[in-house]
């Protein structure tokens, strides 16, 4: 049987009262009771549910998710995974607000922490931007006792609690990896299309990538990186530019989104099969680019875990309770046509 408060009282020889004010950290308990209430929590190996407290006092959490607007096929499955968590989430009584703001915009993505702040949530998860007003704002969230976990991009110089993603340093260093076995001796340079230098994860992704290619495969060319600002008709334009001007072109790294420019520029210009191309995130557009071989490898990461993830660290933030870093991981997956996962219906 699992040990009750009844039994941290019996233990600590002290009355039920006073193990609810130890457990709700209230004042009123002697240092030496606590002492000897948080001795008998530790020899019996009570663990507090406090889904069930919380739900005896009626307590509720109320998030805020910040998301990028825009076609991001990955961002747009992002908010659909936030979205059935706040169905899912009524009975727990957990109330999800979504805000959505124009990408690459640190203007707006601060303003959008400004609102937030306004309407006094117990947390916020959002998808940062290196900013120093975006910063300035987080500071302000945590000035007013709000936990703030940053989701897929994270923000180091700030007083964020966590941060929910992939090391996208590894990410960028497999994907180098990858490029450099896939090409062998076949010669020719190899592009780069980031979405904005303005987020970290796709520095980080850059930073990882050209270490291991300048590292292992130094005798390729890596072009200057152009920015397609994770818009389709731009990443067209501009791969098919690259195609132009480099017509050995042998390999594209797209560490952001707007694969679906990508694709089409490549198969207009026939080079579908002849240039390496490996991209990030599994959607049903890079599902089928795939499968046709315009795309060689794609890099996922699994949103619906990374939103359930930012989830649980933000109520453990407000609870008070650690965060179990190994449950909190998040995995890098490499999927080539052979190893996809079943498409759900």
């Amino acid at each position: 049987m699992r040990p009750t408060v009844h039994d941290i009282a019996a233990e600590a020889g002290v009355s039920l009262a006073t193990v609810d004010r130890v457990l709700n950290n209230r004042p009123g308990v002697r240092s030496v009771t606590r002492d000897k209430v948080e001795q008998a929590i530790a020899t019996l190996g009570y663990v507090r549910d406090v889904a069930a407290a919380n739900l005896a006092k009626g307590r509720s959490y109320s998030l805020v998710f910040i998301l990028p607007a825009g076609e991001n096929s990955f961002m747009r499955g992002l908010e659909a995974e936030v979205r059935a968590a706040k169905a899912h989430l009524v009975a727990e009584r957990t109330e999800i607000t979504i805000l959505c703001v124009p990408a690459f915009d640190a203007r707006a993505l601060a303003d959008a922490l400004a609102e937030a702040r306004r309407q006094r949530p117990a947390g916020v998860a959002v998808v940062a931007i290196e900013a120093p007003e975006v910063v300035q704002a987080v500071e302000d969230l945590r000035q007013n006792g709000i936990a703030v976990v940053t989701l897929v991009s994270d923000l180091p110089g700030s007083t964020r609690d966590h941060f929910t993603g992939v090391d996208n340093i590894a990410a960028g260093r497999t994907a180098g990896n990858l490029m450099g076995r896939f090409l062998g001796d076949r010669a020719g340079p190899v592009a780069v299309v980031a979405g904005s230098m303005l987020v970290r994860d796709h520095r980080e992704r850059l930073e990882g990538f050209q270490a291991v290619m300048r590292k292992c495969f130094e005798t390729r060319l890596l072009l200057p990186v152009v920015e397609g600002q994770d818009d389709a008709a731009l990443v067209e334009k501009l791969v098919g530019a690259l195609i132009e001007h480099h017509p050995d072109l042998a390999g594209v790294y797209s560490l952001g989104a707007g694969n679906r420019g990508l694709v089409a520029a490549l198969e207009k210009a026939g080079r579908a099969e002849a240039v390496c191309a490996i991209a990030h995130e599994l959607t049903p557009h890079s599902r089928a680019a795939l499968l046709s071989g315009t795309i060689d490898v794609l890099l996922n990461q699994d949103a619906g875990h990374e939103v359930r993830s930012a989830i649980r660290v933000l109520k453990a933030k407000v609870d008070g309770l650690a965060v179990i870093e190994a449950q909190e991981r998040i995995r890098i997956d490499i999927f080539l046509k052979d190893n996809l996962p079943i498409e759900q219906a």
